[in-house]
């Protein structure tokens, strides 16, 4: 038997008795920090802290909650800080609850559920005061708490570990592809126009097409959507035109429809497709500093057209692709594996959470695995 198993055992074997949060807790509102010195005090909104200022509205344990915005995100907070009118801070009664216990219920509730608006997602305190947390003793609330921000602190740990890993192959990547890709003899300087056919995207919206398969290249990383038809096949190199993004670098080798952005086809016997991929990826910070314009900011085909790559003879590129071709394996597999193992951990705990926060109400018939098992063993002992 777990300590918490005889914890409840001792103190609340006939259940807890569940109250609502305007009975434990004061919701209050934020308010605006305009017109206050800088200082070293966290501002909250509902998408974390935004400045740092003089002065502290509360200066004690305390969980955060959107009012409008991001209100699916919970902050909890130990130290002085300042809120704006986007969410709201809890005076918790720590005779009755543990402000950290308070901030795992509340995760657990899924309050973005409670969403009181059609627009931008928004809760109330009407709503919130409704909310009902069961209330065992503090004894059974701090072993709750400790199991709990274990799992919590051992994920941020392992994400830690996980991301300075990835960084380091990423780097390492890079310097290896940098190295590799410099010529002191053997290559030619040439003209991206002289290396490759420029294929031009074309515009197309995702109202005015059919959902399919096929996936639109608008610039980034991932495709934008997906449609039933291609306007390319076959292997192409994209940089995107226009946005933050304008420069990325991507390769492709299936069915895919260029928009924004412009696709490079490398020439028969001057590059390999991959090698152009790598020369112009390794090419992408000085391609995204070409951007141009006040609005929208993009890079002109014409000026994509003047870049300048290293390119040896075609063996020595087939070569030097492999190798990259391999780096880039490494670091896809770790890109891959990170969030699914953050994932993991994450449901993780909130399997253990929801099990570890429910609980029999007093004089009512919702029991836990746990107590439904010391009610039969006492019935049958």
């Amino acid at each position: 038997m777990s300590k918490l198993d005889e914890l409840i055992a001792e103190l609340c074997p006939s259940g807890v008795e569940y109250k609502e949060l305007q009975n434990v807790l004061t919701i209050k509102n934020g308010s605006d920090y305009k017109g206050f010195s800088e200082g070293d005090i966290p501002v909250y909104g509902s998408g974390g802290v935004m400045a740092y200022v003089d002065r502290y509205a509360y200066d004690k344990p305390s969980v955060l909650i959107p009012r409008k915005g991001s209100i699916d995100k919970l902050y909890y907070v130990e130290e002085s800080f300042w809120n704006v009118d986007t969410i709201f801070y809890t005076v918790i009664n720590s005779e009755v609850v543990l402000p950290r216990y308070v901030y795992h219920w509340l995760l657990r509730e899924h309050l973005e559920k409670l969403n009181t608006a059609g627009g931008v997602p928004s809760l109330t305190q009407k709503v919130l005061n409704r909310v009902k947390i069961a209330v065992p003793p503090l004894e059974v609330q701090r072993e709750i708490v400790r199991v709990l921000d274990n799992f919590t602190f051992l994920s941020a740990e392992l994400s830690a570990e996980l991301s300075a890993e990835l960084s380091a192959r990423r780097k390492q990547y890079e310097y290896y592809r940098n190295q590799l890709l410099t010529f002191d003899n053997g290559a030619k300087e040439m003209q991206l126009s002289d290396v490759a056919d420029l294929f031009r995207g074309e515009y197309i919206t995702q109202k005015g097409s059919k959902p399919g398969n096929i996936p639109v290249i608008l610039g980034g990383q991932e495709p934008a959507y997906y449609i039933d038809k291609a306007n390319h096949d076959g292997e192409i190199v994209v940089i995107a035109r226009s946005g933050v993004s304008a420069g990325f670098v991507s390769y492709w080798n299936q069915p895919i429809y260029v928009t924004d952005g412009f696709g490079y086809e490398a020439k028969k016997d001057v590059a390999t497709p991959k090698y152009l991929y790598y020369a112009l990826k390794r090419k992408e910070p000085e391609l995204n500093a070409m951007k141009r314009g006040a609005g929208v900011p993009h890079v002109s085909g014409e000026m994509l057209g003047k870049v300048k790559l290293s390119i040896p003879p075609i063996a020595v590129q087939e070569r030097l692709v492999n190798v990259l071709d391999n780096f880039e394996s490494i670091c896809s597999d770790l890109s891959v594996g990170l969030p699914a193992e953050i994932g993991a951990r994450q449901k993780q705990y909130e399997y253990y959470r929801d099990l570890l926060l429910t609980f029999a109400e007093t004089g009512g018939t919702l029991a836990t695995d746990r107590q439904t098992d010391r009610q039969t063993d006492r019935q049958t002992g």
